[in-house]
């Protein structure tokens, strides 16, 4: 039983009960079908089913597939659930390819269980928001809601209430005592007028005489004071009353909730690698490490053998970068210049650098030289996706230059980004180039997912290799 003052996940039941039926779905399509293609049990039939319902239900999890269901959109929940089942699927084949070597993937009813059960549980979710939709639609249980603070964050609270049709918010208005002041605060500025329909006691007179079912407070979180007084109120209603945090005012990076003993506390830079996530992504740099690196052995090996021909010096460029925390790293490359610069002055090449040998412009270009950094991520100081390493002069350069540039090394530095198939790689001669290519480094740290990886990987094959910038 929760203790008094602890804060509980939102729908726990509704969520719990969501589980058990998508686990049903699974368990119920692979028993129709046994049944329909008349196929013969076998003992590993239990074991696929079991894994294929924990494997979904954690890949799920992981990605919060059962967060609250008024909270996401569709298209997101339907993005999890597919790439759940896809994801736990794909483990478990290779669970029986590597270890069982049972084949029991082979049989034609499991080939349509793996096919037909996402589509079913995609169907079932998105049944549930259209029902949901339809009756609320028609003025039934829906919830009528109010913002307090005429402030930037509840515009976007009302944004997400509209685009959240189907969940039942109807917003009736917004309520704050403070409308003269509005465009001399930045604490509430707004980027379009706000008509409110009253002050806090109207506030609390709607709420009174019914009118208003839910409130939600986006006030600063320097108005406590004002903040308490107005939940004591409150309580003289029957409206249910929502606290939403201004944290935006703070440059979030990978914010969550976590609880210790009861005590809530929202993190406001963190990493997205903690726990199993690190575990998940490090898997994925091995998996994936190893299977590029069988991939490119050859390739390299030629152009290991071109870069002795055509010039003298080492084949490999070691330099000194910063990894994840800022702990320093050696990053490997193919050396594709006549110098090899890692001290306290390192010139960026460009356009026409008299420095890049004819090979090594082409090795540039075309990101070859890059290749040997798949060995940094086989060892853990990289990964394959993540920002860029930039050498040590570079960042103690841009730390003073670029407020929450150090905050890109909260994860381990990658051989490709979403910075890069944004189009910012190479040269970043102006302070703005380099302002977009963090922008989009953090970006990919507060948003990170598997899914977000395996894009990346995927449009770096046809956006990032080769860029007009790259010199």
């Amino acid at each position: 039983m929760p203790r008094p003052g602890m804060i509980r996940s939102y729908d726990s039941k509704i969520n719990a009960i969501s589980r058990l039926i998508d686990s049903g779905i699974i368990l119920l399509t692979f028993l129709a079908l046994i049944d329909i293609f008349q196929a013969t049990w076998q003992p590993i039939y239990i074991w696929a089913l079991l894994f294929s319902i924990l494997l979904f239900n954690f890949f799920a999890e992981s990605q919060d597939a059962y967060r609250s269901w008024r909270g996401a959109s569709l298209r997101d929940e339907i993005e999890t659930v597919f790439f759940s089942w896809v994801t736990g699927i794909f483990v478990l084949i290779a669970i029986d390819f590597f270890f069982l070597h049972e084949q029991a993937y082979s049989d034609l009813f499991v080939a349509v269980w793996i096919v037909l059960t996402p589509i079913e549980l995609i169907s079932w979710h998105a049944l549930v928001r259209v029902s949901l939709a339809i009756i609320r639609a028609g003025g039934h249980n829906t919830r009528q809601v109010a913002i307090v603070g005429a402030t930037s964050l509840g515009q976007r609270l009302e944004l997400a209430f509209e685009q959240m049709n189907w969940s039942g918010y109807r917003l009736t208005g917004y309520y704050d005592d403070r409308s003269v002041d509005l465009n001399r605060n930045d604490r509430t500025k707004a980027s379009k007028k706000i008509e409110l329909s009253g002050n806090i006691d109207q506030l609390i007179l709607d709420c009174q005489q019914g009118k208003i079912d839910a409130v939600y407070i986006t006030l600063a979180l320097s108005a406590e004071n004002r903040i308490k007084e107005m939940v004591s109120r409150l309580s003289d209603s029957t409206a249910s009353v929502y606290l939403v945090p201004d944290l935006f005012t703070f440059n979030l990076l990978n914010s969550r909730w976590v609880d210790y003993q009861g005590i809530t506390a929202v993190s406001i830079f963190d990493t997205p690698f903690s726990g199993l996530d690190g575990v998940l992504k490090r898997l994925e740099d091995i998996i994936l490490s190893s299977l590029i690196l069988c991939i490119i052995a050859i390739p390299m090996l030629f152009i290991a053998v071109a870069i002795k021909m055509t010039s003298k010096g080492p084949i490999l460029f070691k330099q000194t970068r910063y990894g994840v925390d800022g702990d320093e790293i050696t990053v490997w490359k193919f050396r594709s210049m006549t110098v090899t610069e890692n001290g306290n002055t390192v010139t960026q090449a460009t356009k026409g650098d008299s420095r890049i040998t004819p090979l090594g412009a082409f090795l540039r270009k075309t990101s070859l030289d890059e290749l040997p950094q798949f060995f940094n991520a086989l060892g853990g100081g990289m990964s394959i996706v993540g920002p860029r390493p930039h050498a040590v002069v570079h960042n103690e350069e841009y730390r003073k230059k670029i407020q929450g540039y150090m905050l890109r090394h909260k994860m381990k530095p990658g051989i490709t980004g979403l910075a890069q198939i944004n189009g910012f790689r190479g040269e970043t001669d102006t302070l703005d180039k380099m302002e977009g290519r963090i922008h989009y480094d953090l970006l990919y740290i507060q948003t990170w997912t598997l899914l977000l990886d395996l894009k990346i990987i995927f449009l770096t094959v046809f956006k990032g290799f080769s860029n007009k910038n790259a010199y």
